[in-house]
């Protein structure tokens, strides 16, 4: 970092090229564009596949309303599938369903992509999924934003399928929170072709960035070829990614470390229910989400929250889903119950404290915290029992 800021570069440059060639490296894929953000990525992969107004794409309600949002800007209408109960990943039946539901309506030549969310950082059920694309001759972008470094059936979230038969896209987030961050960031990884036209798109349409102009064998000259955006990561923020890529295996391992001591606390309560993590899977753990069974804790979540704060512990919900929002709600006249698997399971979740930077006692104080609001409830239960 301090060698990047000494240097003739601090944006778009030799770190960010270097940036993008081990992080494909790491997941062996062919190409890959460092971006500002995954919802960056996301929002160009709908530009390189062509998607626009008058297009459909299918996604999840139970998500950051970012990868719904970029549907919106690109004048396409985002059809939202319900998600599976344990997961809480996209349901592929749903999603068949809808498919079929649409193609009855006339709208099948509309539909051009899936967008799955591995949501918290569990992979979503890709063979199915992809084999629903293959049938309806649809793109798949995978919004991996939590998913690193997840694996799914052995295969790290973003490497490359030989046989996929459709367009993979795989969009990554760093941002602060995430398991690895540049501050703000993200990462598209697709093939060389997809790669290259989002390039052009991510630096305002432009045939040649800083790097090809400026360099030593650089050329001032350029030509603007799409009314593109202004997306291009620096590199200090490659920098500090590098540096990032490296750690991320010790990262991973406090985690699951963080995570084997909450599920060991939480699962053989009947208040709980403790996060799915099926067993063909390698979960990143982005997010560690409890969920309530309200009426054995003889709490609300609002209350159970509270008294978590009370202790000093933060918490959060994700996500509220995108159909409940004022503006997809209106526009599309949603209702809660629209897509119900979703609905319940957000009135029940609650977000944990979970970062490699916790301390064996902040792992302690979060579980004697939320074992202290359970153990009062039951404890007052049985006095009033006895009244």
């Amino acid at each position: 970092m301090v060698g990047t800021l000494r240097s003739d570069w601090i944006t778009t440059g030799p770190k960010v090229k270097r940036f993008e060639q081990e992080f494909a490296a790491m997941l062996g894929a062919p190409a890959a564009l460092a971006l500002t953000s995954c919802t960056a990525a996301l929002h160009v992969s709908l530009i390189v596949l062509g998607i626009g107004p008058g297009d459909m794409v299918l996604t999840t309600p139970m998500t950051f309303c970012s990868g719904v949002n970029v549907i919106e800007h690109v004048g396409a209408r985002p059809i939202l599938v319900d998600v599976e109960p344990d997961t809480l990943n996209i349901d592929p039946a749903q999603l068949r369903k809808t498919l079929e539901e649409l193609k009855r309506k006339g709208d099948g030549s509309r539909i051009k992509a899936i967008i799955p969310v591995h949501l918290y950082g569990h992979p979503c059920e890709m063979d199915t999924i992809l084999e629903i694309a293959r049938e309806y001759g649809l793109a798949v972008i995978e919004d991996a934003a939590h998913a690193l470094p997840a694996r799914y059936k052995g295969r790290l979230i973003g490497s490359p399928l030989g046989s996929a038969g459709v367009p993979i896209l795989t969009c990554y987030s760093f941002y602060a929170t995430k398991n690895m961050t540049t501050g703000e960031g993200g990462m598209l990884v697709a093939r060389p072709e997809l790669v290259d036209e989002a390039r052009i798109w991510s630096l305002h349409g432009m045939s040649r960035d800083a790097w090809k102009r400026y360099g030593a064998d650089g050329s001032w000259d350029y030509e603007v070829t799409r009314p593109g955006f202004k997306y291009n990561m620096m590199d200090i923020q490659a920098a500090m990614g590098l540096y990032q890529l490296r750690k991320l295996p010790s990262f991973h391992a406090r985690r699951l470390a963080i995570i084997k001591r909450y599920n060991a606390a939480f699962s053989g309560m009947e208040e709980f229910q403790t996060p799915a993590h099926r067993p063909e899977v390698e979960h990143a753990w982005h997010l560690y989400v409890l969920r309530l069974n309200s009426e054995l804790l003889g709490l609300s979540r609002e209350q159970f929250i509270e008294k978590l704060r009370a202790s000093n512990i933060a918490t959060s919900v994700h996500f509220i889903p995108v159909h409940i929002h004022p503006y997809y709600r209106d526009k599309y006249g949603y209702s809660p119950d629209d897509f119900p698997v979703a609905y319940r399971e957000y009135q029940r979740m609650v977000s944990l404290p979970l970062s490699p930077k916790m301390q064996d006692r902040d792992v302690e104080d979060v579980i004697e915290a939320v074992l202290d609001i359970a153990n009062v409830r039951e404890h007052r239960k049985a006095l009033t029992s006895k009244l």
